[in-house]
């Protein structure tokens, strides 16, 4: 299956809102080990009403033996993203 296959899975209703989800491919952050990962098109189920989202377990058994696998995510390509330190001083004005 490429990412640009449609995936015809039935996500069922949010559990919060009993909304029907909608199948979205997202890109999903993970703190991992101190190492902050991106997997990109990863495909979940989003309530277009309250934005809950919801993965397959089939997905999710994939994404736990990624996280398991130093080399690929040794070789994946980097990003650099803005680290800003929280002010409590700043937020309290």
């Amino acid at each position: 299956m490429t990412n640009t296959d449609t995936v015809k899975y039935n996500y069922g209703e949010c559990e919060i809102c009993d909304t029907p989800m909608q199948e979205r491919r997202i890109s999903q952050d993970f703190w991992w080990r101190g190492e902050l990962i991106i997997v990109k098109d990863v495909p979940v189920g989003v309530c277009p009403q309250c934005g809950e989202k919801v993965v397959r377990a089939d997905v999710g058994r994939w994404l736990a033996k990624l996280m398991e696998n130093p080399e690929r995510i040794a070789s994946a390509p980097k990003v650099s993203v803005p680290a800003i330190r929280f002010n409590a001083e700043e937020a309290a004005a």
